[in-house]
């Protein structure tokens, strides 16, 4: 699957969201609950909800990270 270049935020994004709402779900869980039994679906359902949460903020934060950087990152 081929996605327009008009669409590479978005999808930068969205998958940045999805794997790290995927990684910081499992580990919180597991620091909070420790490994108890239903642990999957547990972790699935904290999954779905932070990625519902992290996508849009992904959206709205990246542009001011990316402006930030610019001010602190010195350009040849």
């Amino acid at each position: 699957m081929i996605i327009p270049a008009q669409y590479q935020q978005i999808t930068v994004g969205f998958l940045m969201a999805l794997l790290m709402s995927c990684i910081m779900s499992l580990v919180i869980s597991l620091i909070n609950l420790g490994w108890v039994d239903n642990m999957f679906f547990i972790w699935m359902q904290a999954w779905f909800m932070a990625f519902i949460v992290a996508f849009p903020v992904i959206l709205v934060v990246g542009p001011v990270v990316r402006k930030l950087v610019s001010w602190i990152v010195k350009h040849p």
